[in-house]
């Protein structure tokens, strides 16, 4: 496994989306394009599965050096309502351009730290939006919540309102690890916030934890896994550090590049890390996920329902996905659209009547063919091709797998592509093979992270 890790450890993206976002064609992008296929998708599937909503909670009162998310760092919380009330304005502009009420299937509150904001003003939030929409039957309702922040208030209040998952964002308990990445958060604040959740009745709690960080060891590592296990909690995204300081500026640049593990250490907190997880009873789910076998995200697989979108994997899936805040990401799955990034000017933009939207991505035929196919990778290992699906360089794509097929991360039958329990790690490099954006215009610098 080592020798493959070397191997493959390359630069490539997390495939939120195809194309990625470095791949995105502005030419032929506009506003108005966008909403031409944001009233197409809604009028294809709200009455069958509904549609899911993604709201941009970006103020945080630290800046955590590791974070590569758009934030806004202030301790001032008289900046909640007026955002609260463009987020609203915002979600009207693309009420009008619905002829039916939505059928709201998914909501996830991200961020930021979405816990920087009151429970009475997320209540208000979701409130102004409940009201303007059908709840489906069966929704999946979710939220990042800060272990200092997050009070059984929140948890309360949101839970009232129909949430049924929260994820914690723990990341590693050493004080060295939590001094460098400025994320001093003790294992009490975590154990309260979790045995909160599961008192209230929550039935997806799930822990964030990242390998790869400064001063991170493989005897720190095994410790946060064996806190983390003391609460247990339903699911786990066990998630490479990032390290994209040349996008993300000074926030990435909070430590010395010389304090991160080096690619044997950085390999060692992988290997060591995701086994201990399976002989705690985890099951690995996709690509850095984890969960215990009664979780929906494991139901999902087995059932071949699991999804991959920009808020990550998910046991639901809808077509159209609204983002609502600055920064936040929006797909129709014709199109993917970006907000603006800053606050100002999305407050001002909405204040003007426009949907805040600076930069997107109509798809052609070929990319929702390759689309297809990289989903199917990511969320079931598996993708077959058939005459309507197939694409100009699907010859040297099969060339390529050859080689992992002799190293034994994929097997090839016919016009069907398996990715094999050993493969698994490798995901992402197995759908690079298909990224034909990427490998017609290969970057001439660095724009991605490693793969593992």
């Amino acid at each position: 496994m080592n020798s493959l890790i070397d191997k493959y450890n390359i630069p490539g993206p997390r495939y939120t989306s195809y194309p990625t976002v470095p791949y995105w064609d502005d030419s032929t992008f506009s506003p108005e394009k966008w909403k031409e296929t944001v009233i197409r998708s809604f009028h294809e599937t709200n009455a069958e599965e509904g549609i899911s909503i993604y709201i941009h909670l970006p103020f945080c009162e630290a800046l955590c050096t590791f974070c590569a998310c758009h934030k806004r760092i202030t301790k001032q919380h008289s900046v909640e309502v007026p955002y609260l009330e463009s987020v609203l304005k915002e979600w009207k502009l693309y009420l009008e351009l619905f002829n039916e009420k939505p059928k709201l299937k998914e909501l996830h509150l991200g961020g930021g730290t979405p816990t920087f904001f009151s429970p009475e003003n997320l209540k208000t939030l979701l409130g102004g939006i409940f009201e303007t929409v059908e709840i489906a039957e069966h929704p999946e309702f979710s939220f990042e919540g800060h272990p200092n922040n997050t009070t059984k208030e929140h948890l309360q209040t949101l839970y009232d309102l129909g949430f049924r998952r929260v994820s914690f964002g723990v990341q590693d308990y050493d004080p060295k690890v939590q001094k460098a990445i400025n994320r001093i958060q003790p294992f009490e604040n975590v154990k309260n916030v979790t045995e909160w959740a599961k008192e209230i009745g929550y039935r997806g709690i799930s822990h964030d934890l990242v390998f790869g960080l400064p001063h991170q060891t493989w005897e720190a590592m095994e410790h946060t896994i064996r806190k983390t296990m003391e609460l247990k909690p339903d699911r786990l995204a066990f998630y490479s550090y990032a390290h994209v300081p040349w996008v993300k500026g000074v926030g990435q640049r909070g430590f010395d590049e010389n304090d991160l593990p080096s690619g044997e250490e950085k390999r060692r907190l992988y290997e060591d890390g995701k086994k201990l997880l399976q002989d705690l009873g985890y099951i690995e789910v996709g690509m850095d996920h984890f969960s215990l076998e009664h979780d929906d995200l494991y139901q999902s697989l087995i059932h071949k329902k699991l999804h991959r979108n920009f808020m990550g994997y998910t046991s639901s899936n809808t077509q159209l996905m609204v983002g609502l805040g600055m920064s936040a990401i929006s797909d129709s799955w014709y199109a993917f659209a970006q907000n603006v990034k800053t606050v100002e000017e999305y407050q001002k933009m909405v204040e003007e009547g426009q949907i805040p939207v600076v930069k997107g991505h109509v798809l052609n035929e070929e990319d929702l063919i390759v689309r297809r196919h990289i989903l199917n990778l990511m969320c079931q290992l598996e993708t077959t091709f058939n005459e309507n699906n197939s694409f100009p360089e699907l010859e040297n794509a099969l060339e390529m797998l050859k080689e992992m097929e002799n190293d034994g991360l994929v097997e090839i039958r016919g016009n069907e592509i398996k990715i094999t329990e050993a493969g698994r790690a490798f995901t992402r490099n197995v759908a690079m093979v298909f990224d034909l954006r990427m490998m017609r215009n290969k970057p001439e610098t660095r724009i991605f992270s490693m793969t593992i």
